[in-house]
């Protein structure tokens, strides 16, 4: 199941030539679920001889005296590039103005800083309440150009060059607190979910990826607020788009945004997750995880609804299906195993302190699951029983998930980017 959703995911939005362990081109890679085909990552990192620890880079603004974003957001690997984006206040300009926004490239071989480009701020400026900040989305790449939505509210496209290829403000808005999604692409079109706080412009966009005009909108009358990423997969033989929405998961047609199906659930933060024939979704902010059958038409609440949890704290980590499991990870560092196929509690385990719960795992093919980020990671195999074969710090915390390609785990962390890939000890290198 995962390798047919590998592929169905390439076909959709990247060309057919590209080796998929090339890239990771958006939020939680390829297949929008943090799945990889990457084989043989390292167990173990870090430690006083650097291990496994090929390159750090300081990240933009570290070298300077500034104030920091919460940057949230994860980095992107295609081919030999990899692209983060920060955000932060220069010395002397106060949290009330805008911060600037940076999109970064890196070299994938050896770290070095290619380029780093500012794109102007948008419109909303978030001084009153900066709790989400500017930076939790994570940028998507076609192989032509990157494209970053930064929280105030501003969608850019730049060339692998680092030049602003376009620039587009999103507005009206509603949001709420924060943007939290991420750009997704599909066809010739990068679709934002711009769910807000007033229903009435409550919208999916689509931007048309070589000029960033707005090639449709769709309302959501029937939506509040959201800060979930949706997911682009396959059902059925056709593409869809599976939402955590405000007050139900639904089934999207990511052509024009029309709503194929929906069932009745509090959801707003994390990806939903797809397979075995059913996705999994669960709110973010405490309660029931659900599971649902997406092949249906209209509301499927009462008759494709597979199964439902008992409430699930607070935790904005997504969940991952993998071997007839469903993985969730929550507050305060809680792994919750379900079965699949009924939803019955496998085991509910505390993840080793330190290991941040917003973050989202990456499965390989060996049935591992990585909850890996420059500070504690912990790696877990997929089973019905809990075990831990192996935790790292690298001691860089941040909130950003991994991203993987070419055999190595790129991770951000408050400071620098590490890239990590298995070699014999030795000690980290900086880029030169």
């Amino acid at each position: 199941m995962h390798a047919r959703l590998f592929a169905a995911a390439l076909l959709l939005a990247f060309p057919a030539s590209l080796r998929a362990g090339d890239t990771w081109p958006g939020f939680r890679g390829p297949t929008g679920q943090g799945i990889t085909d990457e084989k043989g990552l390292p167990l173990t990192w870090g430690g006083k001889a650097g291990e496994n620890v090929v390159w750090r880079a300081p990240l933009p603004g570290a070298e300077s005296k500034v104030t920091f974003d919460h940057n949230q957001s994860s980095p992107i690997v295609w081919q030999d590039r990899v692209f983060v984006i920060m955000v932060y206040w220069p010395e002397g300009v106060p949290s009330k103005e805008f911060p600037e926004h940076h999109v970064a490239c890196y070299r994938a071989g050896d770290g070095k800083k290619l380029w780093d480009s500012t794109v102007p701020p948008g419109p909303w400026n978030l001084a009153r309440d900066l709790r989400g900040g500017y930076s939790a989305p994570t940028p998507c790449t076609d192989g032509e150009r990157v494209y970053a939505l930064f929280g105030s509210s501003v969608l850019a496209a730049l060339d692998f060059d680092g030049k602003l290829v376009w620039r587009a403000e999103i507005s009206p808005y509603a949001w709420d607190v924060a943007i939290g999604t991420s750009p997704v692409l599909y066809k010739d079109s990068v679709l934002v979910l711009a769910d807000g706080t007033v229903p009435k412009l409550s919208r999916l966009i689509a931007f048309d990826r070589k000029t960033g005009a707005i090639r449709w909108e769709k309302p959501r009358p029937t939506s509040s607020f959201s800060h979930s990423t949706p997911l682009l997969t396959e059902v059925a033989g056709r593409p869809q788009l599976v939402v955590s929405s405000s007050g139900a998961v639904q089934g999207l047609n990511p052509d024009d945004g029309s709503v194929l199906w929906w069932a009745t659930n509090r959801g707003d933060v994390p990806t939903p997750a797809h397979g075995g024939g059913l996705a999994f979704a669960v709110n973010g902010r405490g309660g029931p995880g659900i599971a649902v059958a997406p092949t249906g038409t209209g509301d499927v609440t009462e008759t494709l609804v597979k199964w439902r949890t008992m409430p699930i704290p607070e935790g904005y980590s997504s969940p991952t299906i993998a071997g007839g499991y469903v993985y969730q990870l929550h507050h305060p560092g809680i792994l919750k195993c379900f079965r699949l196929e009924d939803g019955q509690l496998l085991y509910s385990e505390r993840l080793p302190e330190g290991v941040d719960r917003s973050a989202s795992p990456v499965l390989t093919p060996e049935g591992r699951l990585y909850f890996a980020g420059a500070g504690k990671s912990v790696i877990v195999p997929v089973g019905p029983k809990y075990e831990v074969e192996a935790t790292n710090d690298l001691g860089d915390p941040s909130r950003a998930s991994p991203a993987v390609a070419g055999g190595r785990l790129y991770l951000k962390g408050s400071r620098y980017l590490y890239c990590v890939g298995r070699q014999s000890s030795r000690r980290t290198r900086d880029p030169p």
